[in-house]
């Protein structure tokens, strides 16, 4: 960009600003007819700015009540939520009425409350659900983000839910046992977007880094039953999920190790990386990459599925959101394409090239070739 354009943006950022931060200038607009639609558009975005934590936890009551499966199966009035949920019923009047508002419910005119248009899309995507009650973690250390922000992240309550950077025995123990279930509630969401993304029936073998429960191999062996598929991650999640997959029938190798420093099963032409990268900073994710690249022979293929940040139509998921959520981990931070690139580039990749997914707020893909 020449400096001369960069001057002309500047000031007109800069006039922008002035009217838009002037009182005088928001009541003319909010009264002008051509403008209030727009006024008031603005004006609601700047609400709901400051009163997000209200509705995420107006969300949270409804979640643990399981009040969104109770509506959807007919009315539910004031008096029998009092009940059910053990509240005076001014209570559950206030929490039917507010859930309508965020059209999570939906008055009916019978003095009863059914089902609404968003809460029927929360009901049928259980891996928001289970983040909405994971959140409770994360609220906790934003309570105070100066702190958590003069600190450089960690050190809260989040961070515990965070065991693989600790992990080394071969016992699964409660805090790996609730992550790797949070991610697989999670995880039907990101592997639609991902194999909608990119086809890996045209691969021989693939090996899943950092696989966790199982459930994106699942989804890979639902859309490609014939690969020849291998979850790799440390013993104890490895062996959780073995046992998981001997139980139910399900034909997928599991392979235990610290993928830092453990060889990696050997003969994949695809290996994926699925919500791995971002939750690692620079250092350990470049030597990750690197580890991928020395285990691929030339041609094969790496898959890297997981929110990316300076992608257009995720841009809150990825700066805001992940931003401050992988702060709170401790670890990672959300990357753009531009700079992935650049680090498999450094790894020793030939190329790579970013693929388009439907909802890019779930999860971006990346693909790079060896």
């Amino acid at each position: 960009m020449s400096s001369s354009v960069a001057r002309v943006r500047a000031g007109l950022r800069d006039l922008r600003n002035r009217w838009v931060s002037n009182p005088e200038f928001q009541r003319w607009a909010a009264r002008f007819p051509l403008t209030r639609p727009l006024a008031r558009a603005k004006a609601s975005d700047l609400f709901d700015l400051t009163s997000g934590f209200i509705y995420s936890q107006i969300a949270v009551a409804f979640v643990e009540l399981d009040l969104l499966r109770a509506l959807r199966a007919g009315s539910v009035t004031s008096v029998e939520l009092a009940e059910m949920a053990a509240m005076p019923r001014e209570s559950a009047e206030r929490l039917l009425k507010a859930g309508a508002a965020l059209g999570l419910a939906e008055p009916l005119g019978n003095g009863g409350f059914g089902l609404g248009e968003r809460g029927a899309a929360l009901l049928g995507a259980p891996g928001v659900a289970a983040m909405v009650r994971h959140h409770a973690a994360l609220y906790a250390d934003l309570a105070d983000p100066l702190a958590l922000l003069r600190r450089g992240g960690g050190g809260g309550a989040l961070s515990r839910y965070w065991p693989y950077a600790e992990a080394s025995g071969t016992t699964e123990d409660q805090a790996t046992a609730d992550y790797s279930e949070l991610m697989r509630v999670s995880q039907a969401l990101v592997a639609e977007q991902v194999l909608n993304a990119y086809r890996v029936d045209r691969h021989r073998r693939m090996i899943d880094v950092g696989g966790g429960a199982g459930a994106f191999l699942e989804a890979v062996r639902a859309r490609a039953p014939q690969l020849d598929l291998t979850l790799f991650d440390l013993p104890a999640v490895a062996e959780a999920a073995g046992r998981r997959f001997a139980a139910e029938g399900v034909p997928i190798q599991t392979a235990g190790g610290d993928f830092f420093r453990d060889p990696f099963p050997e003969g994949a032409d695809l290996i994926s990386l699925i919500r791995i990268l971002h939750d690692h900073d620079d250092a350990p994710a470049q030597a990750l990459l690197q580890r991928v690249r020395t285990a691929l022979k030339p041609g094969g293929r790496l898959l890297i599925g997981e929110p990316m940040a300076g992608v257009r139509g995720a841009e809150k998921a990825g700066d805001a959101y992940f931003g401050m959520y992988l702060l709170a981990m401790g670890s990672g931070r959300a990357r753009t394409p531009g700079e992935l690139a650049g680090m498999l580039r450094h790894a020793g990749f030939r190329r790579s090239w970013r693929v388009p997914t439907d909802l890019p707020l779930i999860a971006s893909v990346m693909v790079a070739q060896a």
